[in-house]
């Protein structure tokens, strides 16, 4: 494991690249490295550093942790890697294994909500609670346009162009930051549409709320009212999950931790003051 440090203060950064079987995984750690671990795992075409508005706000209370999973940021990008969805979640399992976490609760945007989910199915173990923030329960849910790219055109896109292929990312009228635009602009064509494969495919198979019920963990789910991509009604599908909690946001839409991280993090804050595991 490498380790990198580009602060001098306690709660600087911590940027490690952890060497897995199938490919090596870019970690974010933040915060004091004693306190309760929160996993942020980030959704299709963009990596850890779409959770960086929302860091600040959660490191006072939190180990905060993210990892670009593979394909993804700054992971390895390996010729024939599998980018199902249990995989994803055995690799993030993995790299908690190797960081010494015995306990996280763990938050997934998007579709990083079927990995987090498929961590707590892998790991009950290691998982003590579940946030879904704007992660559709099924397909039948999804309201998301097709994105028609050929990947010769991927770099050639105009910011502006990659702002309107975007736009159902985010409420009406919101202006995209260029940080969120350059991460679009990043990800690799190839792994983008096996993710986008991937995920139905798991959802396919059984809902998230299917999964979710049985396991018994404490569960929250966030989600924008203006969500163009994921039915906002269908947030309502979770409380079949014993004890979920579902908060529903008004005026953000599928990106609440883009588009307003500081009421996106009070519920989330709320939850894991009465969900926190125990410190590693």
């Amino acid at each position: 494991m490498t380790v990198s440090n580009d602060k001098s203060h306690a709660e600087a950064t911590q940027e490690s690249t952890l060497r897995l079987d199938d490919g090596e995984i870019h970690v974010c750690q933040d915060g004091p490295r004693d306190a309760p671990a929160l996993l942020l795992i980030h959704g299709t075409a963009v990596s850890a550093r779409s959770w960086e508005p929302m860091v600040p706000l959660l490191t006072e209370s939190h180990r905060v942790i993210r990892i670009d999973l593979l394909g993804c940021g700054r992971s390895a990008k390996p010729d024939g890697a599998s980018y199902a969805v249990p995989d994803q979640a055995r690799r993030a399992a993995e790299a908690l294994d190797r960081l010494g976490v015995e306990h996280a609760v763990v938050a997934g945007h998007s579709s990083g909500g079927t990995v987090a989910t498929a961590l707590a199915e892998q790991r009950p173990d290691l998982v003590t609670a579940v946030v879904l923030i704007n992660t559709g329960p099924d397909m039948a849910a999804c309201i998301a346009k097709e994105v028609a790219l050929r990947a010769a055109s991927w770099a050639d896109l105009t910011d502006e162009q990659i702002r309107q292929v975007i736009s159902d990312g985010f409420h009406p009228g919101y202006e995209i930051p260029q940080a969120f635009v350059d991460q679009f602009r990043d990800i690799d064509f190839h792994v983008f549409a096996a993710t986008s494969q991937a995920v139905p495919a798991y959802l396919d198979e059984r809902s998230l709320p299917e999964r979710l019920a049985p396991l018994g963990k404490p569960l929250l789910v966030i989600f924008g009212e203006e969500d163009r991509r994921w039915l906002p009604s269908s947030a309502a599908d979770y409380r079949v999950v014993p004890g979920a909690t579902v908060t529903m946001l008004s005026g953000v839409g599928h990106s609440p931790n883009i588009e307003d991280p500081p009421r996106t993090a009070l519920p989330l804050l709320a939850f894991t003051a009465n969900h926190t595991p125990p410190a590693d």
